[in-house]
């Protein structure tokens, strides 16, 4: 009996964990936010991030800006709170400091706005004016080289693609021979990436002859992008 007990004990418990999760897929972020009405959208990107596109009723709430924790205090801890980021970063932190000062109904969209894009849900954007975006055609006509092309989607505000960002110079100027770095900004050719079906930050992709070879998503380091480089050289 003692044994039995203590097997219910268990199951209730890591049921209620995962019931009290509060990190819930884009699927149900979208149906909770067209049910509840009465729900606040936070984004928690920046300004920049927010005005290249965001989820519908959505208030830009920076979670860089110093006075965070303050700005999010004006709203009704009564009403549910929504919030996301670009995957999931910002917004995971951002999710401990909202239930913290007293609000209980948090949910957080889990893979954050590159989830949502993936899942070619509807958003919003202040800022249309993508006139300096690459297009297929431009896209293709880069990796078109005899040299072997290293791809590196990034953005200004990616901590990965910032630290990469040294050492893919230096790769593009000890292989100059033979290779060809091409990088990629997300903000400003987002039209592009979406077309290319690039939704991760950062994404590095080596092609040859205008053939994929190889991706990654997120942070790898120097010498695995190396060892992938001499493969194909």
């Amino acid at each position: 009996m003692k044994r039995y007990f203590i097997i219910f004990f268990i199951f209730t418990l890591f049921s209620c964990k995962e019931n009290t999760s509060n990190v819930i897929s884009a699927q149900e972020f979208r149906e909770k936010i067209n049910k509840d009405k009465s729900a606040i959208i936070i984004d928690v990107r920046t300004p920049e991030e927010f005005n290249k596109g965001h989820l519908r009723n959505a208030l830009n709430v920076n979670w860089f800006d110093g006075n965070f924790e303050e700005n999010v205090s004006i709203f009704n801890k009564n009403l549910p709170i929504y919030v996301y980021c670009l995957s999931g970063g910002r917004s995971s932190k951002a999710n401990k400091i909202i239930k913290s000062i007293g609000f209980d109904k948090v949910h957080e969209l889990n893979g954050g706005i590159l989830e949502w894009r993936k899942n070619q849900f509807p958003e919003a954007s202040i800022n249309n004016d993508y006139n300096n975006s690459l297009t297929v055609k431009d896209f293709n006509k880069l990796i078109d080289s005899d040299k072997i092309v290293l791809v590196d989607y990034y953005a200004n505000w990616c901590a990965p693609c910032k630290i990469m960002e040294p050492y893919l110079v230096e790769i593009s100027h000890e292989y100059s021979k033979n290779l060809n770095l091409v990088r990629i900004n997300y903000d400003e050719n987002l039209p592009l990436l979406r077309s290319l079906e690039v939704y991760g930050l950062p994404v590095l992709q080596l092609y040859k002859d205008k053939k994929l070879l190889w991706s990654n998503v997120g942070f790898i380091e120097k010498s695995s992008v190396e060892s992938e480089i001499k493969k194909n050289l």
